[in-house]
């Protein structure tokens, strides 16, 4: 036991020193480029383009669907102005949209008094309302539901709730109900004065419920509410306007065109419309802001000589989230084949320290793995380190010892995370397994005004925009200009890090193991490793993709090779370590080995290797599951998933012809955060892959 404790503290020691031992920022970039960046990255600027873009939330005007849309307009004029090459729109067909053109709620008896009105803040009006002119009483349901709405006789009136908009407009439009009026809010005791940006239907066009929806913020909601309940009879008149509009799809883009075409690209994307009628500073007008603002700096410096032009394009696009994302990479096809990666910021603007929020990086999956991840983890911990104040960073003197804060914005620390991969934003366009470009996530979370009347510029900090625009700009500079050294030097930072996170694997199975009982323990056991083993084949893999950086040289593959091989020993030691501890809990239980015999279904798992054909990426973004909801039921049928578990989209990612079926199980188990994918499904979903020409075995 003594010796075991031994072993086990020495790995843990790995896993939770790597970073505090590297108590002086570090970059993979020279010094003087670092500084470069650090002075150029302007958060003024940024925040300048989020007050243009986003200073308040206003009625976009009908005009702007007929041309362009402001916020396009804004970027291209900035584009030119910045002198970036290949600046085009490119435009998709979109469809129709709901607008509002004016609405007013007005009490009329006992009192005269004005309640809301959309052309003050547009927030007010729930997106989906229908045309209307009525004059009602108010009835207070409560939160809403169903026993409520019939209790309270709502028919030919208008309902006041606490609760959700578009639930309690569906059930007491359908008592008869004209119309809604809630003062409900994801953080009312935060933000008490935030209108979510929500509503009672789609924002898409069509001819509404017949009813309308109105939002009056928490503290003017509480007061209507008081009034009603104590039997106060009021009386409004509600008048409502909207239209249906076309619209297309705009994608503004540009580069910064790199000495080897041949070399291949990195993306950033942002998106600039999360449909037409929501806007917000945070989200997402400050990613937008940032990406113009790094397009600046980056162009200024290599046309000023302070920087060499890097070898791989950088390219950088503004999209309507997902809905212009998913055409621009269809369209593109060719150019996503030697797209390195994309890098994606989704609400980087935030003054952290007043929101309790982390800047946090969003890796990509198992399915992707990628050095990005790792190169964009170094300039986190460059910002991090150099702007905190430590005892053992800066022993000496007091301030930050690689100062990155703008003129007119927060000296705070920079609070940041590293975390797993989180999708719903546009860089999971990119991951998708039709397309197949890793991509990674800057975003700030939490975020008390997300989604809410609240999100303006003032919530925004120039020194925030500073930092992730130079993370930014650092890193797809270091990618895009990486030769022999820079690569070797980007590997051997992953297999640093694969260390820790192999370790922090270690960590969480022996912390689940220690609750096996008897008569699971074989079943832990086998989850649990499988953790460890998930971790050391995701993290060769990754160290693998840097070869694409010098894929003629000898000397980075032969690098590349041993820092492999020293990971799979790391990595074995650590798989010793935790059956020497599962042995000790296996004793403790009275069981007395852990060779355990694998399964049939594992055995033929084991020699099942999935390899992708090229139908795959032939029809682009989720191409492949047009394919596959055309196949015959009856394949379905005959290969069922029982599980709840399975997330179809990371298995296919991982069918890359070298991972068996048997360690797809095992990736995709370690990255769930609870539950158990069962082997049978992965194989069944293998096999309905396989009838739709998707994969060969």
């Amino acid at each position: 036991m003594n010796k075991l404790f031994i072993s086990l503290c020495a790995v843990l020691l790995i896993s939770s020193t790597s970073s505090a031992q590297n108590s002086v920022p570090r970059s993979l970039l020279p010094g003087k480029i670092v500084s470069e960046f650090i002075g150029e990255a302007s958060g003024e600027r940024a925040m300048n383009h989020i007050i243009e873009m986003a200073g308040y939330i206003h009625d976009r005007p009908a005009s702007e669907y007929t041309g362009y849309f402001f916020e396009t307009e804004y970027i291209v004029s900035k584009l030119k102005e910045y002198g970036l090459e290949d600046v085009v729109v490119n435009k998709y067909p979109g469809g129709t949209t709901w607008d509002g053109v004016r609405a007013t709620l007005w009490e009329v008896s006992p009192g005269i008094s004005k309640l809301a009105d959309y052309q003050e803040l547009p927030a007010v009006l729930a997106s989906g309302s229908s045309n209307a002119d009525v004059t009602a009483e108010l009835v207070w349901v409560g939160e809403g539901r169903q026993e409520d709405i019939e209790k309270a006789g709502v028919s030919g009136k208008i309902v006041v709730t606490s609760g959700s908009i578009a639930m309690v407009n569906a059930l007491a439009s359908a008592k008869g109900a004209l119309g809604v009026i809630s003062f409900n809010s994801p953080r009312p005791s935060e933000v008490p004065l935030a209108i979510p940006i929500t509503g009672i239907g789609s924002r898409r066009g069509s001819e509404g419920s017949g009813t309308f929806g109105f939002f009056l913020p928490p503290r003017e909601g509480e007061i209507l509410r008081s009034r009603l309940l104590a039997r106060e009879k009021i009386t409004v008149h509600a008048v409502v306007e909207v239209q249906n509009l076309p619209y297309e799809l705009e994608v503004p883009s540009c580069i910064i065109k790199g000495t080897d075409p041949a070399a291949g690209e990195v993306i950033f994307s942002a998106h600039l419309f999360e449909g037409f009628v929501k806007m917000g500073a945070n989200d997402n007008i400050s990613g937008s802001a940032a990406i113009l603002e790094i397009a600046r700096m980056l162009n200024t410096m290599i046309n000023e000589g302070r920087i060499e032009r890097p070898r791989r394009t950088i390219r950088f696009i503004w999209v309507p989230e997902f809905s212009g994302t998913g055409p621009w990479v269809n369209e593109n096809k060719e150019l996503m084949q030697k797209t390195l990666c994309n890098i994606n910021l989704d609400m980087v603007g935030l003054w952290l320290k007043k929101s309790n929020s982390f800047l946090c990086l969003h890796r990509t999956t198992f399915g992707n793995p990628h050095y990005i991840n790792d190169v964009m983890e170094n300039y986190f911990h460059f910002v991090g380190l150099g702007n905190r104040e430590g005892l053992a960073i800066s022993p000496d003197r007091e301030g930050f010892i690689r100062r990155i804060v703008a003129p007119t914005g927060s000296d705070d620390p920079f609070y940041y995370a590293i975390d797993d991969h989180y999708g719903a934003s546009d860089h999971e366009v990119f991951n998708d397994w039709g397309v197949q470009v890793p991509g990674v996530m800057m975003i700030t979370w939490p975020d008390l005004y997300y989604h809410t009347s609240q999100d303006v510029a003032d919530k925004c900090d120039p020194t925030q925009l500073k930092r992730v625009c130079f993370i930014g700009a650092a890193a797809a500079y270091t990618v895009a200009s990486a030769g022999e050294e820079t690569a070797m030097k980007i590997a051997a930072d992953v297999a640093g890090n694969s260390q820790a996170r192999i370790g922090k694997q270690l960590q969480r199975a022996i912390d689940q193991l220690d609750k096996a009982k008897s008569d699971n323990f074989e079943n832990l056991y086998k989850l649990t490793k499988s953790y460890i083993e998930a971790a050391i084949i995701n993290e060769k893999a990754t160290i693998e993709t840097v070869q694409e950086l010098a894929p003629s040289s000898a000397t980075l593959k032969a690098g590349i090779a041993k820092l492999i091989a020293s990971v799979d020993a790391a990595g074995k030691a650590t798989l010793a370590i935790f059956d020497s501890y599962a042995g000790t809990k296996a004793l403790s239980l009275g069981i007395a080995s852990t060779s355990f015999k694998p399964t049939e279904t594992e055995t033929r798992a084991k020699t099942i290797v999935p390899k992708p054909t090229p139908l795959v990426t032939q029809n682009g973004y989720r191409g492949y599951s047009q394919i596959i909801s055309k196949l015959d039921p009856s394949i379905r049928e005959k290969y069922p998933i029982k599980g709840r578990f399975l997330d179809a989209q990371e298995l296919c990612r991982l069918c890359n012809g070298r991972n068996s079926a048997l360690d797809i199980k095992k990736l995709l188990d370690a990255q769930m955060k609870s539950g158990e994918v069962e082997l049978q499904d992965v194989l069944n979903y293998i096999y309905i892959l396989k009838e739709a020409g998707l994969v060969t075995l």
